[in-house]
């Protein structure tokens, strides 16, 4: 990731006082070559149109200008009080009136406007009033000076004092509203600087994060483009290559090719947002890699679609683990399935031969019975092992069936189990239902919920069963009176292999696979099972399948 390194404000501080030093050396230069520029070539046509006889105080005033233009130049006004400044205008002022005395008809009192205006702009009400009056009264006195005899009207005497009040006023307000100007930007800049230094810090921070975490973090731009990515995308692309797939990526099962259009970065670049996508990188025979990717979708602040984040973690050990269990599981169920089918066999025959005692027959048939439970227990591991696989054996093969028959043949293989414990099976709230789904399959998820309300029900309960359905849903509801379950344990009901505190602490036997193969085959169908549960009240299953039609010769089961 690209990494900034913060800007301190500090160290701007007295750049901003330099160049603040050097705008008032170079006002003060332009003004003064202004006015130097102006009398020069005033005094280009004064020499060429007059003799050089009686012009003494003209050049004296010249002369004045051109030194102070020059002093202007020299002096280092940034290393001075500013208040020195204010004697060049001043002197100014002198200067021109040698100038207007000198030639009083040379309109020389115009160039008055120059200085009053400077000490108007940089010194502020001082400077305005101090010029002007200044001005004022030179202008009086060169006009007296010059013509004593003679007689001057009053517009004569205020036409030039109320111009040059009306310049210095303007050039006042304009210095002091770009000041107020100047004074904003500073503030605006300050603060932009501030607020740059803070993001480049937080970005740093948030750099350091990322590049800490030990998953991959891909930030997509709105214009499909990869804006960030950290240290942990990049090893693992590092552990990718090396894998030598040229970028071959298969499904969760390991053995099917995923398509590109089906790959995590396409799939975000499509604007789709999906969690913990397992895909393999690597020949199945090969050195592999297994990666759980995630993609968030981002909006900015109108609420449009601004990119995505996507984070992809390496499960290759956690996914080669569980991959090691569910064949070691196999492998197991498979070994022992044979064997059991074969002693419940010789039960059955043993069990039916007339001559046997009657204490002997009655142990075989508890043998019987424990052998069967073991057969079933061996069946949910292998069912188990097989979902996770993806395993064509546990596919379902639908059709249009009354969920209702399924329920009631269900509940009278269960009554003599549901007897032993005295509780009551209700059924009166089954109505026809007809779904779309397999009637086996169907079986096996409601032999698992009606068992297990008989199981964690009390002695002398009520398991309550309906079936219904509406426009597009069949719906099937198994309640129990029982332990009830707590809401820590229902976020892991539905985990295979998983057993809550509540049903360990009562002792009864399981292996928490049950559940989890009801709802594997629920979802097959397109359905799904939820579960409402107070503790020490008892539980509710709610199944939720396809509605399927009408169908007067479909068998609640197919043999």
């Amino acid at each position: 990731m690209r990494r900034f390194t913060p800007v301190s404000v500090r160290r701007e501080r007295p750049r901003r006082g330099l160049f603040a030093d050097q705008t008032r050396a170079r006002t003060a230069a332009l003004n003064q070559l202004l006015l130097g520029s102006v009398v020069l070539f005033v005094t280009l046509l004064v020499v060429g149109q007059r003799s050089g006889t009686g012009l003494e105080t003209y050049f004296l005033g010249v002369v004045m200008i051109f030194v102070l233009t020059g002093v202007t130049m020299v002096v280092p006004w940034n290393r001075v009080a500013p208040e020195w400044l204010a004697i060049i205008p001043v002197l100014d002022i002198v200067a021109i009136l040698f100038l207007r005395i000198a030639i009083p008809d040379g309109g020389f009192g115009l160039l008055w406007v120059f200085p009053t205006m400077w000490l108007a702009a940089g010194f502020g009400v001082p400077g305005l009033c101090g010029g002007v009056l200044g001005a004022c009264a030179a202008f009086l006195y060169s006009a007296l000076a010059a013509h004593p005899e003679q007689h001057l009207n009053v517009y004569t005497l205020l036409l030039l004092p109320m111009v040059l009040l009306a310049v210095s006023a303007t050039s006042y307000l304009t210095a002091r509203r770009t000041a107020a100007q100047r004074t904003l930007l500073s503030k605006q800049a300050q603060m932009l600087s501030q607020l740059l230094e803070r993001t480049r810090s937080q970005e740093q921070e948030v750099t350091e994060i990322l590049d800490a975490v030990d998953f991959g973090v891909i930030r997509i731009g709105r214009d499909g483009g990869i804006a960030v990515t950290n240290e942990a995308h990049g090893h693992l692309q590092r552990a990718i290559a090396a894998t030598d797939a040229d970028t071959e990526a298969y499904r969760d099962d390991g053995v099917t090719p995923l398509p590109v259009e089906e790959q995590p970065i396409e799939r975000a670049l499509r604007g789709e947002a999906f969690d913990d996508q397992l895909v393999w990188f690597g020949p199945p025979e090969g050195e592999r890699r297994a990666l759980s990717v995630t993609a968030r979708r981002l909006l900015d602040t109108h609420g449009e679609d601004a990119g995505a984040v996507v984070i992809s973690r390496d499960v290759t050990a956690e996914a080669t683990a569980l991959r090691a269990r569910d064949d070691l599981v196999a492998s197991v169920t498979h070994e022992l399935r044979t064997p059991l089918t074969s002693i419940l066999g010789y039960l059955d025959l043993a069990i039916d031969d007339p001559d046997i005692p009657p204490q002997a027959r009655g142990n075989l048939e508890i043998a019987e019975r424990n052998a069967e439970r073991l057969l079933g227990i061996v069946g949910d591991m292998l069912a188990a092992s097989q979902a996770s696989r993806g395993s064509a054996e546990f596919s379902v093969v639908p059709d249009d069936i009354d969920v209702a028959e399924v329920i009631r043949a269900s509940v009278e293989s269960l009554l003599p189990r549901a007897a032993e414990r005295a509780v009551l099976i209700d059924t009166s709230g089954l109505e026809v239902a007809f779904a779309r789904a397999d009637s086996m399959r169907l079986r096996q998820v409601i032999d698992n919920l009606i068992s297990n309300a008989i199981k964690y029900n009390r002695d002398g309960g009520t398991v309550s069963l309906g079936s219904t359905a509406d426009d597009g849903s069949v719906w099937i509801l198994v309640r129990d009176t029982g332990l009830g379950i707590t809401k820590e344990e229902q976020a892991g009901l539905f985990q295979r292999f998983y057993r809550g505190d509540t049903v360990r602490a009562t002792g009864m036997k399981g292996t928490g696979l049950g559940l989890a193969i009801s709802r594997d085959i629920v979802r097959a169908h397109g359905g799904d099972i939820t579960v409402r549960s107070t503790p020490g009240v008892g539980s509710t299953f709610i199944v939720r399948l396809p509605a399927g039609s009408p169908n007067p010769s479909t068998k609640g089961e197919r043999s």
